[in-house]
């Protein structure tokens, strides 16, 4: 498969395949056993991570550059020979985001760019895709404020897909994926809406510190 659409990845995602492409531009479809995800009640940011926090050492803007922060995250990276987001991927998400399922959050410094993060909102889940970062902590911190988002919001599944040092930073677990499509099914019937300042704010209990 070398073209994808909006419509093709609407329907990948509730039905637990996502699509990633090959060197040669190829895409494939993936659904992984067992499932990543990250609990969203329990994470917790690192101890090092809170005075950056606190100190709102990175602005944080949702959805202000959408297609910047998915060509950040298919930059070179250093471990990492090749990426598997394509110029179609970036062509197809960046439709998604247009017709208001798939969603950015950012981290700026001295208004500019320097971290964020990507993904897909479908009902009270949110399907990660990938992160990236210039400065550091700026991805830790997007990704301390997309949680806040989803509890603030009430999302009941975090998606991450595979398992890797990444993710286990911030608590992900496997599960198998008879278990996921179960949880996902479930989640796919809630209405909720990816709003940085939802109209009703979340109490104290779901506070990260």
């Amino acid at each position: 498969m070398t073209t994808l659409t909006a419509d093709d990845l609407l329907y990948g995602y509730i039905n637990g395949i996502f699509p990633m492409a090959e060197p040669d531009g190829t895409i494939y479809w993936y659904s992984p056993d067992p499932r990543a995800i990250i609990p969203i009640d329990s994470y917790k940011p690192h101890k090092s991570l809170r005075p950056v926090i606190n100190k709102r050492t990175f602005e944080i803007r949702v959805d202000f550059d959408f297609e910047g922060v998915m060509h950040g995250c298919a930059g070179p990276r250093v471990q990492e020979d090749g990426t598997w987001i394509s110029s179609d991927i970036i062509f197809a998400y960046t439709n998604l985001h247009k017709l208001g399922y798939a969603h950015s959050v950012e981290a700026y410094r001295e208004n500019k760019l320097v971290g964020g993060l990507y993904g897909v909102s479908i009902g009270g889940v949110f399907f990660g895709e990938s992160m990236f970062y210039s400065e550091a902590n700026s991805s830790k911190v997007a990704f301390h404020y997309l949680i806040e988002i989803l509890r603030a919001n009430g999302y009941q599944l975090l998606d991450t897909q595979f398992i890797n040092d990444n993710v286990l930073r911030y608590g992900a677990i496997e599960i198998p994926r008879t278990d996921y499509m179960e949880r996902l099914k479930k989640a796919l019937q809630l209405n909720r809406k990816f709003l940085l300042n939802p109209p009703q704010i979340p109490s104290s209990k779901h506070s990260a510190f």
